[in-house]
């Protein structure tokens, strides 16, 4: 979930048995058509959670009786909590390039998981109920903060590599033939102050809606609670791959919620 501190990609020095090679045009082609679809998906996303200019928003479309639509919501995040956590585990991305060209894994990755935001936005049913609405300039500062938020997960995405996230820098180098490596470790920008900048900003964007309703909260809240245990599987993951470079920084930078005041970096280190 981290984009500056998770490597994005398996070792070269992983050898798989042999299989019939991709063109290298085809899978940069993919990489590129796919950046493009989740580009809409994400742009779905900002106006499905706002509830404008989109045909069907959190709160509006076909209704259901409520402990049916909380069950199908219930599904759809829970489907899209398997793919994002199992697809992105390095044991299933071992087995997965046995299948899937390495370079087209993380496009693959990406492809998965905008296919199933994509059908969540698309069956996600609506629960009545108002839990809060707000008007006037209440409103206007709540949509201000939820337009942060976007800028901030969208902005963390570029302090290490955004292509590299979203799997188009490694078609890239596939296609130059230049060996891949992942980002190095930083603590640029709002890794500095945050581990996990891009979960903070879809946190500020979940809760972020003058009109909170009983499915906005569903929705909120179950997803506030697989991006925290997502945050411990990746963390687990990153430890082992970084060991005690993650494991200090980890030490003295808070998850998601920045400190006042940073703290500073032992003497020594």
């Amino acid at each position: 979930m981290s984009c500056a501190t998770k490597p994005a990609g398996l070792p070269r020095s992983v050898q798989h048995p042999q299989r019939a090679s991709v063109p290298t045009l085809i899978i940069l082609a993919y990489a590129v058509a796919v950046y493009l679809f989740f580009l809409a998906v994400l742009g779905y996303g900002a106006a499905f959670f706002a509830g404008r200019g989109v045909p069907k928003g959190i709160d509006q479309g076909p209704r259901a009786a409520v402990p049916v639509a909380v069950a199908i919501d219930l599904l759809l995040l829970l489907l899209f909590a398997v793919q994002h956590t199992v697809m992105a585990r390095p044991w299933f991305k071992r087995r997965w390039t046995r299948i899937v060209p390495e370079p087209a894994e993380r496009t693959t990755f990406v492809l998965a998981a905008s296919l199933v935001l994509a059908l969540l936005f698309w069956l996600w049913r609506p629960v009545g109920g108002t839990v809060w609405s707000l008007s006037g300039p209440a409103a206007g500062a709540l949509w201000a903060v939820y337009a942060a938020g976007w800028a901030a997960a969208v902005t963390s995405t570029f302090l290490v590599s955004h292509c590299d996230l979203f799997g188009l820098r490694q078609a890239w180098l596939h296609a130059r033939r230049v060996r891949y490596s992942p980002p190095p470790f930083t603590e640029r920008g709002m890794y500095g102050r945050i581990r996990h900048p891009l979960m903070t900003g879809f946190l500020v964007v979940l809760w972020s809606a003058p009109v909170m309703t009983a499915g906005h909260v569903l929705f909120a809240a179950t997803a506030t609670g697989y991006i925290l245990a997502g945050i411990a599987f990746e963390e687990r993951d990153l430890i082992q791959s970084l060991g005690g470079t993650y494991a200090a920084y980890r030490a003295r930078v808070p998850a998601l919620i920045p400190r006042p005041w940073p703290r500073r970096h032992p003497p020594g280190s």
